[in-house]
């Protein structure tokens, strides 16, 4: 009997394939933290995520164009960072491939990031109609608007790997393994609160779910961090013109 060729396989089987293997079925491996690290790793994060918090509403509150924005967005990068590191070791990770074994989550979580990106764009179309909704988000894109692009959009990534590698990686870690999805994810949002912007909190969910359901199948920051990273470059390129399509 022929083989079906891959292109004629139904694209709900597909997709539902792909969500199960990048969001829902772990990796084998064995993370586990001794005591002492353990310890050091709880006191080192739950310092660096009030400090952080801190730090991001601060950075949220400074007027759009104000030079300062670059200097505390660049310290609270290197604050996540730096609390991760020192709270103990990191891992990359590995994702599940379609032949079966195991590598480095990279063309899975680009896609993954594409893929929330299409979902948040969408919905971008319906806030745009909704004048209380899409004041607070162009406020918040007052900061791109008013500054350099080019420049915007390397702090933002740059954040945005800082945010996986100190949320997906050493908070992560030092919450129990029953917790650690619905707890980072939570924690996650609430730093975000801070800015006053209700979907901005709303994204932090989402993005938050996903990007530690990641976590818990990869056993890694790797993936998150590249799924983070596509949806805000994606978002700060295309959302600004899009909400002026729609406004």
């Amino acid at each position: 009997m022929p083989r079906e060729s891959p292109w004629r396989l139904n694209p709900l089987t597909e997709l539902r394939a792909f969500l199960r293997a990048a969001l829902v079925t772990p990796v084998p491996r064995d993370h586990r933290d001794p005591a002492p690290v353990l310890r050091r790793r709880r006191l080192v994060s739950g310092v660096t995520l009030v400090v952080g918090a801190v730090v991001l509403w601060w950075s949220l509150r400074l007027p759009p164009g104000d030079p300062w924005f670059y200097a505390w967005t660049t310290v609270l990068a290197g604050l996540w960072v730096g609390g991760a590191f020192l709270s103990g070791r990191l891992y990359l990770g590995r994702g599940h491939t379609r032949a079966g074994d195991y590598a480095r989550p990279v063309v899975q979580s680009l896609a993954l990031g594409l893929l929330l990106l299409v979902v948040f764009l969408g919905g971008a179309l319906l806030v745009g109609q909704i004048p209380w909704l899409a004041g607070p988000v162009n406020d918040l894109l007052d900061h791109v608007r008013f500054a350099s692009v080019p420049i915007v959009l390397v702090i933002t990534v740059m954040n945005g790997v800082a945010e996986e590698i100190f949320f997906r990686g050493a908070l992560y870690a030092a919450i129990p393994q029953r917790w650690t999805v619905p707890a980072t994810t939570a924690l996650y949002a609430l730093v975000t609160i801070g800015s006053g912007v209700p979907l901005l909190v709303f994204a932090a969910v989402l993005l938050g779910l996903v990007c530690s359901l990641q976590r818990r199948v990869t056993g890694g920051i790797l993936g998150p961090a590249i799924t983070h990273i596509t949806w805000s470059a994606g978002m700060l390129l295309l959302l600004p013109p899009l909400l002026e399509i729609v406004s």
